[in-house]
């Protein structure tokens, strides 16, 4: 049943100790900043991780990594010039990492979300990212198994959700979102605003029936968007989509 609570610590408060959570972003675009934060507080542990990325600074995921919350992380990018916490975790033995090639990663949850078993993809053909995984001939071309990944959780960003759980997403920050929403068991959305009336179905990103709890956290990207859209709004009489406010998408039935 979708609930709109008061506060990222309640929307996080369901998350166990061993839990598997998805975790949206690309880098900082779209991280769940707050609901990171909440589950840090939580005292969650032995957390299996899956994010683009394992983490940058001291900020988001990077926290959960360095107070050894993470026993593992399925991602795709995980070491770049500020990822220092789980280098020094993953050389210390104190994290595992399942490394997934960016393109599987997104392919995996959203068969997950979609009730696929699994599917032949040709990255990772022929080195160790293919061992001990089934391969396969098809039309001349060798293929690699993968399986889907699911989440007990998702932790995701959205800019506005409507009375229904219907989310539409803040440009770049929508990457990995939708697909993370329908390969969870539990959805959890933060929103910048939660809309009053219902947003028009031709401009939904994520269906409601996929989301489960959604708290509004207004943002500095969230006053952004709508400092640019309205912006861009008031030299159109006929503003496009890409230009509206989510309370005049809202509007449009």
């Amino acid at each position: 049943m979708l609930e709109f609570v008061d506060s990222a610590a309640q929307a996080v408060s369901r998350i166990t100790d061993g839990a598997t959570v998805l975790i949206g972003g690309f880098g900082n675009a779209g991280q769940p900043m707050e609901l990171i934060d909440a589950l840090m507080d939580s005292g969650a542990t032995g957390l299996t991780v899956v994010n683009n990325n394992a983490g940058q600074a001291d900020a988001g995921l990077a926290l959960l990594i360095k107070e050894r919350r993470v026993a593992k992380i399925i991602c795709s990018f995980p070491r770049q010039s500020d990822s220092w916490h789980f280098d020094e975790a993953y050389r210390a033995g104190e994290i595992e990492l399942e490394l997934v090639p960016q393109g599987n990663l997104a392919e995996r949850m959203r068969a997950a979300g979609a009730g696929i078993g699994g599917f032949f993809s040709p990255t990772g053909y022929g080195t160790q990212l293919a061992e001990g995984k089934e391969v396969r001939e098809i039309d001349g071309k060798h293929y690699v198994l993968e399986s889907p990944i699911r989440g007990d959780f998702a932790l995701i960003k959205a800019y506005a959700a409507d009375p229904a759980g219907n989310l539409v997403y803040r440009k770049t920050a929508r990457n990995f979102g939708p697909v993370m929403a329908t390969a969870a068991a539990h959805t959890i959305v933060q929103v910048d605003e939660v809309l009053e009336e219902s947003l028009n179905p031709e401009h939904v990103v994520t269906p409601g029936i996929y989301v489960d709890t959604v708290v509004g956290i207004p943002t500095e990207s969230g006053v952004k968007e709508r400092e640019e859209r309205a912006a861009l709004a008031a030299g159109q009489p006929k503003p496009c989509l890409a230009t509206k406010t989510a309370a005049e998408l809202a509007a449009e039935k």
